[in-house]
């Protein structure tokens, strides 16, 4: 169900105390457009996140922000950004004591910058862990899921990085991009979307291991389609259960919608381990 019928790309929730924040990609809010809501339904601009960028970054060129709360008035939030250094895009992170901000990125240089790989998009922190995807696409590549420790700050990452999962069902296309993991029942779940995010191929995915760094076994077909081109969701779990939060395009105007992409909020449930998506 559309919740937000303005352009608002990539979002994200998280509630705090009875109140639900979104954050999405720039746009008409600025360049991390940020919501606020008390029933998921109702949403109320709150304005930009992040007013201010560091200069490694490039204006008008921030994606998908994901946030976390990492303490008692401390906040985090991933995002992505295009480097004008290496002309990929790359991960960075910047710090609040509010969730409506403003984020603060006091970095010199990306958190993760991937560039011989085509760069790096798509953070997404669960736990002590960070995933993210190289964009390969970017440079004719395979693209992978990566996954990575965070340090206890969650400023940095250490040891090993994992490579998970690359495109390699039919329906993926070219790329898959936007992890998002959950663990339920001693097992690891892991979203992604795959195929290109201006058409209606566009989908979301599900794959499923024992630990956070795998192996994943991929689900098959995509746990939600559409005309519409769904994709880049997170999963929200409240004492009500479990939401599916995305964006999609207007389905008559894929890619070209002057709305652009609109937040959808719908129930997620179970069969087992087998997630459902009511569309």
């Amino acid at each position: 169900m559309e919740v937000y019928a303005g352009n608002f790309a990539d979002p994200f929730v998280v509630a705090v105390g009875n109140t639900f924040y979104a954050y999405a990609t720039n746009g008409p809010l600025g360049n991390v457009q940020t919501l606020r809501s008390v029933d998921l339904k109702e949403w109320e601009p709150v304005g930009d996140a992040l007013p201010t960028l560091p200069a490694w970054t490039t204006p008008g060129r921030v994606w998908a922000p994901e946030v976390v709360a990492h303490g008692p008035h401390r906040y985090l939030m991933y995002y992505t950004s295009a480097d004008p250094v290496t002309g990929h895009q790359a991960v960075g992170v910047a710090e609040a004591t509010s969730p409506e901000g403003p984020y603060i990125d006091k970095s010199l240089s990306p958190l993760i910058s991937q560039a011989d790989e085509g760069g790096s998009i798509d953070a997404s922190p669960f736990g002590s862990w960070l995933y993210w995807k190289n964009d390969g696409n970017a440079i004719g590549a395979d693209t992978w899921i990566y996954a990575q420790r965070l340090s206890d700050d969650g400023l940095a990452l250490t040891g090993p990085s994992y490579r998970l999962i690359k495109q390699d069902l039919p329906w993926e296309g070219a790329l898959v991009e936007a992890p998002y993991v959950l663990e339920r029942n001693g097992l690891f779940h892991l979203f992604y979307s795959a195929n290109a995010f201006d058409r209606a191929d566009y989908a979301v995915g599900h794959a499923v291991a024992p630990t956070p760094t795998g192996p994943f076994t991929k689900s098959g077909d995509p746990i939600l389609s559409g005309p519409g081109g769904p994709g880049h969701n997170m999963v929200l779990s409240t004492p009500a259960g479990d939401y599916f939060v995305y964006h999609a395009w207007d389905p008559t105007q894929v890619g070209t919608d002057p709305r652009g992409r609109t937040m959808h909020i719908t129930q997620l449930t179970w069969n087992g381990d087998r997630p459902t998506v009511r569309e």
